[in-house]
């Protein structure tokens, strides 16, 4: 017995020694350690790599790790040799040239997704023997894909998408790739042609090559990747007919074929396999848009799968098929701009689930059937530029009172007469309508008023009579009108005062009489806007002004009003002043009650002639102070019970104010409520607003690309200062292009911040919605908590109305349909010359970085730092 437990003993022993080895470093683990320290040195940005240090003294624990195990994204197998590299988000700036993959040998996922790595992917990466997940996306990697890939035998991951890599795909790279599942190439710079062999990847779930610039046709293999989920081709230059084989393709379950040039008929969904795509039984996206199909559009659903289906923008004609009556799943619907005819399809309201339907620009006709509007899901209903005629039935819910979800209608260039349905008004959640270039007749139905979100209006073009509702000036969100072209008469309400959303207005071509509301946008407005009318007068150039005087009581009838609905808020005080940045205070030695006098002088005690815009919370005024330097001041008015609300807004901005230094923010020099006035004193910026400049082809076309590089870059670097710099983190809620304004360089500065907010650090950041309608993030709808991520997303939108000269609205509509790629050169403002080839790249960065700033998703959204940088990269 004593010699078996002496036995046992060295044995326990002998395990003992054995575990302990383990403990230490291994040669191989200090020649992995040497390696990534080597490359480390390369980096310029280090942050998250601070645990890499060397030695590293021994840790014994329940995971038995040691040496670069330690290390943040690094990870091991029980020899204690590196098996995973994962460092997504780290913001790492480098390449990979100096990363000795050959001292890696049982490296087996190598994850470097969204930094900023740069120059070409090293040949030496094939030495990876075991490597099963290579995930280099969102980088900037550049030149040609290495045939040593095909070394890479165990990969079952290969994204390398939103990059810089260029050339053709060398058909040898799909050799060896027989466990590959996942491989995404989009939206970098490949050519050519797609290799046949593509279709020895077998076992491939997800395919995702759109957004390159492929030409040729879709390979007749692609049918074999049977196990395919995921295909996307969109963006590219592909052409001819689809191939038949893809009705192989039985688990596919989203499809994207936009945006090519793919032409003949749509294969029908029935039939054998061999003729048509009758096994495609799984799909639930489908996306044909922007190509040259023609032919009847299948009868798509003979599977109940279907969720969203485009095919915008070819050359489809017929009917709509009857087979869409079985697509209960159906989610998406856009079918627009294309030749389909015959009358709506009379069972779309049977959809319990549709939410977005788009049948804009055919030669649709008939009538709108009490079944076709009770679609109660909609928030988008598009059936502009058809045949469409008769009323809209209106007789009682849930016709279109029902429609409780609708944020947008547009049935304008139809055909359609009658009264416009009073039930309009009680689609609460309505953002836009449209009902332009149609024959409705008699009055505009007074509970429009209640649409409190309206932010766009457009009934022009109809035979409306009698007077506009005084209820339309309750529509305070609303940014863009129009009523040209009808038959009111009467005068123009003054609740139209405290419309001040509004930006662009028309009321021409009318028996319109009487004087102008006493609002700003009316005082700036054209005169185009108000011609061809029965006798209107105001302070716009071209009309005659109003009676000085009233035969009543010798008042102006103009003031008289006004002074009974604003009021000047008043609080006597001093001068508060920001002495940091105080530079011109600080020259002068003036106390507050000088400057204020000084202030008043240069004005002229705010005379009209010193009057530049209007900002969030009153009028803005152009001061010359005796130093020559021009302020720009911003008076606080309220109307009767706003006082409340503007004093916290600008109590708001001060604040934040107050907080931030940048070269790409206005500067804010205090504010003062000596007197009889309360404002706010900022720098002078010359050159006004950007949505000003880019509204004004002149100005616009002077607007060249490297400046316009420069305004987005100044942007998101004022962005990235806010969220990133500032501690709390300070969003701006409103970024929006009458927010920029540009000085005379054409720098950009953000400005008007009323409704930023300083982060709290407990995350319960929950706000009322606020900024401006087509820059707001979706998810704040239904969340109502503001996150850096909203500004990310109006950051996205503002960016493409830089390149694009114009808000994006349709792009943004087709991005929330599953149309994801955009063809930059498409998209380009035509008033500037086209960009220089040296402009190309980075005008290109920034249409690739505005639209990762649009995800639906927040969390799929880029931070501002990261955009900041990357643009600057480019």
């Amino acid at each position: 017995m004593a010699y078996r437990g002496k036995c046992v003993f060295l044995a326990l022993l002998t395990v003992c020694c054995l575990l302990l080895s383990k403990l230490e470093a291994t040669p191989n683990s200090e020649a992995e350690a040497e390696a990534l320290l080597r490359w480390k040195e390369t980096l310029e940005n280090q942050t998250s790599l601070r645990s890499w240090t060397w030695p590293v003294p021994l840790k014994i624990n329940k995971n038995v790790t040691t040496g670069p195990c330690t290390w943040f994204g690094i990870a091991c197998n029980m020899a204690g040799s590196v098996t995973e590299i994962n460092l997504p988000n780290a913001q790492l700036r480098g390449n990979l040239s100096s990363l000795d993959f050959s001292s890696l040998p049982n490296l087996i996922s190598l994850n470097l997704n969204h930094s900023i790595i740069t120059g070409p992917i090293p040949s030496q990466i094939g030495t990876l023997s075991r490597l099963t997940h290579l995930n280099l996306s969102m980088n900037f990697l550049s030149g040609n894909l290495p045939l040593s890939l095909t070394n890479l035998t165990n990969l079952s991951l290969l994204y390398l998408g939103n990059n810089l890599i260029s050339g053709e795909l060398d058909p040898r790279l799909f050799t060896n790739w027989t466990r590959l599942e996942y491989l995404e190439l989009q939206n970098n710079n490949f050519t050519g042609v797609l290799p046949p062999e593509i279709g020895l990847l077998t076992n491939l779930k997800e395919l995702a090559l759109m957004d390159n610039r492929f030409s040729g046709s879709i390979p007749f293999e692609i049918g074999n990747l049977k196990n395919l989920d995921v295909l996307a081709l969109s963006g590219n230059h592909l052409t001819g007919p689809i191939p038949p084989s893809l009705g192989n393709l039985s688990k596919l379950t989203i499809l994207f074929l936009q945006q090519n040039n793919l032409s003949g008929p749509f294969p029908q969904l029935s039939g054998s396999v061999p003729e048509g795509l009758a096994n495609l039984s799984s799909l639930k996206i489908l996306n044909l848009g922007d190509n040259k199909f023609s032919g009847h559009l299948p009868p798509l659903c003979l599977g109940s799968r279907l969720q969203t289906f485009t095919a915008s923008s070819n050359n489809f004609s017929g009917p709509i098929p009857k087979g869409l009556r079985n697509c209960e799943s159906l989610v998406r619907l856009s079918i627009k701009k294309n030749q389909l005819t015959g009358t709506l399809d009379q069972d779309l309201g049977v959809y319990p689930n549709l939410g977005y339907l788009d049948l804009s620009y055919n030669n649709l006709n008939g009538v709108l059937s009490y079944n076709w509007v009770g679609c109660r899901q909609l928030t988008s209903l598009k059936l502009a530029g058809n045949k469409i005629t008769g009323e809209i039935p209106s007789q009682v819910p849930p016709e279109i009172g029902g429609l409780s979800h609708l944020e947008e209608l547009d049935f304008s260039a139809n055909g359609l007469s009658g009264q416009i349905p009073e039930q309009f008004g009680d689609c609460s959640k309505l953002r836009n309508l449209y009902l332009s270039k149609n024959y409705f007749n008699m009055s505009i139905p007074s509970k429009i008023g209640n649409l409190a979100m309206l932010g766009s209006l457009d009934l022009s073009q109809n035979v409306l009579t009698g007077e506009i509702p005084f209820q339309l000036g309750n529509l305070i969100m609303l940014e863009h009108l129009n009523l040209s072209h009808n038959n009111l008469s009467g005068a123009i309400p003054s609740s139209f005062r405290q419309m001040t959303g509004l930006t662009t207005i028309d009321l021409s071509y009318n028996e319109l009489e009487g004087p102008l509301p006493d609002n700003e946008l009316f005082r700036r407005a054209p005169l185009s806007a108000f011609s061809k009318n029965k006798d209107l007068c105001g302070k716009v150039q071209g009309l005659r002004l109003c009676n000085v005087t009233s035969p009543e009581n010798g008042t102006s009838p103009e003031n008289g009003a006004q002074s009974k609905e604003r009021k000047v808020f008043v609080i006597v005080g001093t001068l508060s002043v920001n002495h940091q940045i105080m530079e011109i205070y600080s020259q002068l030695n003036f106390d507050g009650k000088i400057v204020y006098e000084d202030i008043i002088d240069a004005t002229n005690g705010f005379n009209d002639n010193y009057y530049i815009g209007v900002g969030g919370s009153g009028r803005v005024y152009k001061a010359e102070m005796p130093t020559g330097h021009a302020l720009a001041i911003k008076i606080i008015q309220c109307l009767e019970g706003e006082e409340i609300d503007k004093i916290k807004t600008s109590q708001n901005e001060i604040r934040v104010l107050t907080e931030i230094r940048h070269r790409n923010i206005v500067k804010f020099y205090g504010f003062c409520s000596q007197g009889p006035h309360k404002f706010l004193v900022y720098d002078y910026i010359e050159r006004g607003s950007l949505a000003s400049i880019l509204s004004n082809d002149k100005e616009a076309q002077e607007l060249g690309w490297s400046k316009r590089v420069d305004i987005v870059r100044g942007i998101a670097n004022a962005l990235s200062y806010m969220h990133h710099d500032c501690s709390p983190p300070i969003i701006h809620r409103d970024i929006s292009s009458k927010n920029v304004l540009l000085n005379s360089e054409l720098e950009a500065c953000i400005s008007d911040f009323g409704t930023a907010r300083i982060m709290k650090t407990d995350s319960s950041n929950w706000t009322l919605v606020a900024g401006t309608y087509g820059y707001i993030a979706p998810e704040l709808a239904y969340t109502m908590r503001a996150t850096e991520k909203c500004d990310v997303y109006s950051f996205g939108v503002l960016a493409l109305e830089v390149i694009m000269g114009e808000h994006p609205k349709e792009l943004l509509s087709s991005l929330s349909i599953g149309e994801k790629s955009i063809e930059v050169m498409e998209v380009l403002d035509l008033r500037p010359p086209p960009p220089a080839v040296l402009f190309e790249k980075q005008v290109a960065s920034v249409v690739k970085q505005a639209l990762s700033c649009l995800s639906i998703r927040p969390n799929s959204r880029p931070t501002m730092q990261w955009v900041s940088q990357a643009i600057m990269e480019a």
